[in-house]
């Protein structure tokens, strides 16, 4: 480990399964049984799979037809956000009686720095596995924990004994454990970097390690840098508990595909109006509005644009986004339409989700 990084300790939790155990929680008759929630036989994306579901290879973010395909026995339920929300902000309070450095990352997973800690425990390792006693003894549901000395590396951690485990990994063991590692393991490393690394022959933490920065540089841009310092476990970024919002979207999945832009008018506008609560609720507004399609064969487009003033009005949002709708012609039918708002004010510095209810 370098001098430079701070040696802090810091746990990654990563509720197991989150939609699909909150649904066999309260659903006995689901348990032991491959479920996905948010998507149908016909319709829909996977939300979450159960393990029993995952063993088959359902995914989040698969289609309910293809999860359907791979495991026939498989049960679909409704996404019940309220009720997910409700279970998160349990588990956050059991959080906050060990730090107020808390920085969730969505409904069920978080950081906590416990460097110094309410509870005045030394061992990062040992408040890890209270916490998980503690939500499965008061909440009824598993929780697996990475620890380490920073937050890259106790995310990565996290995933290593999943369901109902945790790892630690101490600061004399970082640089040797991401050594080992397959590069498209890293946390930040998508499909598209992972490609291009295999072509280059990094393959491994270990192969990444040996690249010079220039090289990096010359290869990945400004991420170069970032992927030389990763790889040698120095990442100084503070758990922030309170997480400027960068962006609010709204979204809709449709029963039947829409092929008439008259009829996505309609549904824009209902967007619109659900985004505008949210955000005149939170007090937040925004300048830049995004258009999201996804078509019925699931390719994805986006269109932006940037107002000269920041709004959360509705009336605004819906023409903006009506604009964007009629920019060009649409190549198919779509199954879903968003509105997200970007490049947003400042001053609100505060966790804020949006989501729209499914139909599938």
């Amino acid at each position: 480990m370098s001098d430079l990084t701070p040696q802090r300790k810091i746990i990654h939790v990563d509720m197991d399964a989150f939609y699909a155990s909150v649904e066999q929680m309260d659903n006995p008759e689901l348990k032991g049984k491959p479920l996905a929630v948010g998507g149908s036989e016909s319709r829909g994306v996977v939300s979450a799979a159960s393990y029993e579901a995952r063993k088959f290879g359902v995914r989040s973010a698969m289609s309910g037809l293809q999860a359907k395909r791979l495991c026939p026995e498989l049960i679909f339920v409704r996404p019940r956000f309220e009720r997910y929300t409700e279970i998160s902000k349990k588990i956050r309070k059991i959080f906050r009686d060990y730090t107020d450095l808390v920085e969730p990352l969505s409904l069920d997973e978080a950081y906590l720095d416990v460097t110094q800690n309410k509870k005045g425990n030394p061992s990062a390792t040992l408040i890890a596995q209270e916490i998980r006693k503690r939500i499965f003894d008061e909440v009824g549901l598993t929780a697996s924990a990475g620890i380490s000395v920073n937050k890259f590396v106790a995310k990565i951690a996290s995933d290593y004994n999943k369901p109902n485990g945790q790892k630690t990994i101490n600061p004399e063991e970082v640089e040797a454990f991401l050594e080992g590692l397959d590069v498209k393991k890293f946390y930040g490393i998508g499909k598209v970097t992972t490609e291009r690394m295999y072509y280059l022959g990094i393959y491994t933490g270990a192969d990444l390690k040996s690249k010079s920065i220039e090289f990096l540089d010359e290869h990945f841009g400004k991420s170069g840098r970032h992927y030389y310092y990763l790889v040698r476990g120095i990442s100084n970024s503070a758990v922030k508990p309170n997480r400027t919002t960068k962006s609010v979207a709204a979204e809709h999945t449709f029963y039947t595909n829409l092929t008439s832009e008259i009829f996505m008018e309609e549904k824009l506008e209902r967007i619109a109006g659900e985004l505008s609560r949210r955000l005149q609720k939170h007090k937040i507004s925004g300048k830049t509005i995004t258009l999201k399609i996804k078509y019925s064969d699931f390719t994805q487009q986006t269109r932006s644009k940037t107002l000269p003033y920041f709004i959360s009005d509705k009336g605004l949002l819906f023409e903006t986004a009506k604009e964007l709708l009629y920019q060009e012609r649409m190549k198919d039918s779509v199954r879903l339409l968003g509105i997200s708002l970007n490049n947003l004010n400042t001053e609100i510095k505060k966790s804020v989700v949006v989501q729209l209810r499914f139909e599938f």
